[in-house]
C-alpha cells in the first residue's frame, strides 16, 4: 500500500518536509536549514523524513514541493533562457515595445529579440487584422539558435486564441519542437502588457523548472523511490511535474500560499487571517473559503509587473533572523539560513530577532542568554505586527490570526483587532503540510457575451477550466467549480463580461 505522501516546502531560511498517511496524519516532520544552492536542502530535509519513516519508506506514493527556485532564479537573474518575444497587434500595439518596462539588467539577461506583429482580436473576439504569418517567419529566422523559448502574446487572447495558437505552430515548423513556446492566453488575464510579461517569464523559466525537476528525481533516486511528484503553484493547489515544466511560472508565490492552506488544515478555520513568520520574513494572508484570498491587484516580481493570479500577501521584512541594528532597531537584512551560527543564542556575534524574543522569554531557544535590553526592540515589531494584521482584515475586527511558522513567537499572543491568536500544533511546518494536502486546480479568464449566448459560453468556460484541473493531475469524476465570478465591462459595442473560474478536485489515484 502507498498510501503516505511527502509535503516539501523550500524557504529562505528553512526547508520544512512532512509526511501525511491517508487520513492526513502527520507522520514524520523536520525543518532543515536551506542551503545557498536550494536543492541540497531540499536533499536533507527529504532524507530527514525518509529517516524517520525507516523501512516504512516504501508506502510513500506521491511527493508534492512548494519551491523558490522561480523566484530565486528572477531575482538573482540566474538560470534565467532567452526568450524570443512575439506580440501579434500591429500597428495599434507598437507604441510599446516588448518588455519596455524590464529592469535593464533582467531584459538583457532574458531577451533574445522581439517583434510586433500584424494580428489581434478585438474584445468581442473579431479580428483587428489577420496574423502576418510571413512576417513571423522572417523574425524566427532571425533568432533561430540564439532563443531557448519563445513568448506570444496577442492583443485580447482571452477572448480569442486562434492567433497565439497559431503562431506556436508556425515555431514548432520553424525553429523545431525542442524549442518551447509560451502562449500568454493560458497564463495570464486580460491587460496586454502585464500578460505578456507573465509569458515572457513563463518562457524563462523553463530551465530552471527542468533543472528543480532533475534535482529533485535525483534526490529519489538515491532513495529508490518510484514516486508520482507534483509541484505547488500559486493558488495553493497543485499541478503535475509535466504541468509545471510547461508553465512554471505559476510555482511562484507557492510558499505563502502552502502556508495559509497548511494553517488551514491544522487550525481547523475556514475564514481568518493568517501570519506565516519564517526567518527572512512575515507573510501575512487571508483564509476564504479555506483558500487563500486572492489579490485583485497586479503582481511585481523582480521589477516585471505581472498579471496572472496570486495570493493577497503582504509582506514584512520581519523575521526571526531579521538583524537588530546597533541602534537598536530591527533592520530589513536577516542572517537567514545562517541564523544557527550567527545569532547571539547560538554563540554568535549578530543580534536578531530570535534573540530578542528570547530575552523577553517568548521562545526558549539555543544555549546563551542574550542581553536583557534587546526585549525592548519588541515593542515595535508588535506595532508593526498589528498594522499589517489591521491592513489584511480590511476592518473585520472577528476574525482570528492563525500564526505558524518557525518563527511564530514573534507575534504575542494578543493583538488587537483580532478575536483570538491561534497557534496549532505543528504549525512550524505548516507550509510543506499546504503542499502535502492541496487540492489541483485549473482555472481560465475570459471574456464571453452578455446577452444571447452567455449560457453557453459560460458552460464552454466551465469544461476549459475543469480540462486544466484534470490536465494538472486531478481526478476527472471528483472536480468541483469553486469560483465563477462575472464582471460586466462597460463602454463596449455590444454588452459582455469578464468571467473568471476556477475547477479544484483531489488527486487522481496513483
Amino acid at each position: 500500500m502507498r498510501d503516505l505522501r511527502i509535503g516539501v516546502d523550500v524557504g529562505g531560511t528553512n526547508t520544512d518536509a512532512v509526511v501525511l498517511d491517508a487520513a492526513n496524519r502527520i507522520v514524520a516532520a523536520t525543518k532543515q536549514a536551506t542551503s545557498a544552492d536550494v536543492t541540497a536542502g531540499m536533499r536533507n530535509a527529504i532524507t530527514a523524513v525518509l529517516e524517520q519513516l525507516g523501512d516504512e519508506r516504501q508506502r510513500v506514493g506521491r511527493v508534492m514541493l512548494g519551491t523558490t527556485h522561480a523566484t530565486n532564479a528572477i531575482l538573482e537573474r540566474r538560470r534565467l533562457g532567452r526568450v524570443a518575444a512575439v506580440r501579434l497587434g500591429a500597428p495599434s500595439s507598437k507604441s510599446v515595445p516588448p518588455m519596455e518596462s524590464w529592469p535593464a539588467d533582467l531584459r538583457e539577461c532574458v531577451l533574445a529579440g522581439a517583434a510586433v506583429l500584424g494580428g489581434g482580436n478585438y474584445v468581442d473576439g473579431r479580428e483587428i487584422a489577420p496574423l502576418d504569418e510571413e512576417g513571423l517567419r522572417r523574425f524566427l529566422a532571425t533568432i533561430a539558435g540564439h532563443a531557448d523559448a519563445v513568448a506570444v502574446t496577442s492583443v485580447f487572447s482571452p477572448a480569442s486564441n486562434e492567433q497565439e495558437l497559431r503562431a506556436a505552430e508556425i515555431v514548432a515548423e520553424e525553429l523545431g519542437a525542442q524549442v518551447p513556446v509560451s502562449v500568454s492566453h493560458e497564463i495570464g488575464a486580460l491587460g496586454l502588457l502585464e500578460r505578456e510579461n507573465a509569458a515572457v517569464l513563463n518562457a524563462a523559466l523553463y530551465q530552471v523548472a527542468a533543472h528543480v525537476h532533475d534535482a529533485l528525481q535525483e534526490v529519489l533516486d538515491q532513495h529508490g523511490l518510484d514516486v508520482t511528484r507534483y509541484f505547488a503553484q500559486n493558488d495553493g493547489t497543485l499541478m503535475t511535474v509535466d504541468y509545471a515544466a510547461r508553465y512554471p511560472v505559476l510555482t511562484i508565490g507557492s510558499g505563502p500560499a502552502n502556508s495559509i492552506r497548511g494553517a488551514a488544515y491544522l487550525s481547523g478555520l475556514s475564514d481568518a487571517i493568517v501570519a506565516d513568520v519564517g526567518g527572512t520574513s512575515t507573510d501575512l494572508g487571508v483564509l476564504v473559503n479555506g483558500f487563500p484570498r486572492v489579490s485583485s491587484a497586479g503582481v511585481e516580481i523582480g521589477g516585471v509587473r505581472t498579471n496572472f493570479r496570486m495570493p493577497d500577501i503582504l509582506a514584512l521584512a520581519l523575521g526571526g533572523g531579521t538583524v537588530i541594528g546597533t541602534d537598536g532597531v530591527p533592520g530589513t537584512t536577516s542572517v537567514g539560513y545562517r541564523i544557527g551560527t550567527e545569532a547571539l543564542v547560538f554563540g554568535g556575534s549578530t543580534a536578531t530577532m530570535t534573540d530578542a524574543c528570547v530575552a523577553a522569554g517568548r521562545a526558549a531557544i539555543g544555549t546563551v542568554r542574550p542581553p536583557a535590553e534587546l526585549a525592548g526592540v519588541l515593542r515595535r515589531t508588535d506595532e508593526q505586527v498589528a498594522d499589517a494584521v489591521d491592513r489584511m482584515s480590511l476592518g473585520k475586527s472577528d476574525l482570528p490570526l492563525v500564526v505558524v511558522g518557525g518563527g511564530a513567537f514573534l507575534v504575542p499572543d494578543g493583538l488587537p483587532g483580532v478575536s483570538e491568536v491561534v497557534r496549532p500544533s505543528h504549525g512550524g511546518v505548516a507550509n510543506a503540510v499546504g503542499a502535502a494536502i492541496a487540492l489541483v486546480s485549473g482555472s481560465i479568464e475570459t471574456i464571453v457575451p452578455a446577452g444571447a449566448g452567455r449560457r453557453e459560453a459560460i458552460d464552454t468556460a466551465v469544461e476549459t477550466a475543469r480540462g486544466r484541473a484534470v490536465q494538472a493531475g486531478a481526478d476527472p469524476a471528483a472536480v468541483e467549480v469553486v469560483e465563477v465570478t462575472e464582471i460586466p465591462l462597460s463602454y463596449l459595442p455590444e454588452p459582455a463580461l469578464r468571467v473568471q473560474i476556477k475547477a479544484a478536485g483531489p488527486l487522481g489515484k496513483i
